[in-house]
């Protein structure tokens, strides 16, 4: 079953730590594997990537490479394996020619994420939100930390609520460091 979220990447005000009207906003949809968990895996992967790059270029770009990153990640699921499939890893290219992809019915990999306008709000039939809050800072400086929230599950407006002001409303289980998040909200490997 999925485990459908949205992600927020937002610019944070370094004066009062908080979000303002003006400050830059870049939301993702995402369809499976949307508990902390894995949602806070794959940030602090894509953090430590952005600093070791020094690509952090603030939230439309954070949010791109979530998405390509996470789309990365999935396309194991597409290629070949040793299985009788028409997409080899050695070619990516071949996920470019939809005729490869006739043995799947959908390809996942398309339909599982979505660039939202944060003025829509959400769907409503989301279970977790997040906000990931990027320092204002110059590219060229050194990396600096990102602020998370964590709503509680289904602790907002779904379906029937004004789920346009479910970021506004939600509740928030977490509310501090990437790190501490992940400290916090995710088990330890067995």
């Amino acid at each position: 079953m999925s485990t459908r979220s949205q992600l927020r990447f937002v610019q944070r005000s370094e004066t009062t730590g908080e979000q303002s009207e003006t400050n830059r906003i870049a939301q993702i949809y995402r369809h499976s594997d949307g508990y902390p968990d894995s949602v806070l895996r794959e940030l602090v992967q894509l953090k430590k990537l952005l600093d070791e790059t020094r690509t952090e270029r603030g939230p439309a770009y954070a949010a791109a490479q979530f998405l390509f990153l996470d789309t990365l990640s999935t396309m194991t699921l597409y290629v070949d394996e040793g299985r009788d499939r028409s997409i080899h890893a050695d070619q990516p290219s071949d996920l470019l020619e939809p005729a490869n992809m006739e043995h799947l019915d959908q390809p996942l990999f398309l339909l599982g994420h979505g660039v939202e306008n944060p003025a829509d709000g959400i769907h409503g039939d989301e279970e977790y939100l997040y906000v990931v809050e990027l320092p204002t800072r110059n590219p060229f400086e050194e990396p600096a930390e990102w602020t998370v929230k964590v709503s509680g599950h289904t602790a907002f407006p779904r379906w029937d609520g004004p789920t346009e002001e479910a970021f506004e409303q939600a509740s928030w289980q977490f509310h501090g460091s990437l790190e501490n998040a992940l400290a916090e909200l995710v088990a330890e490997p067995a």
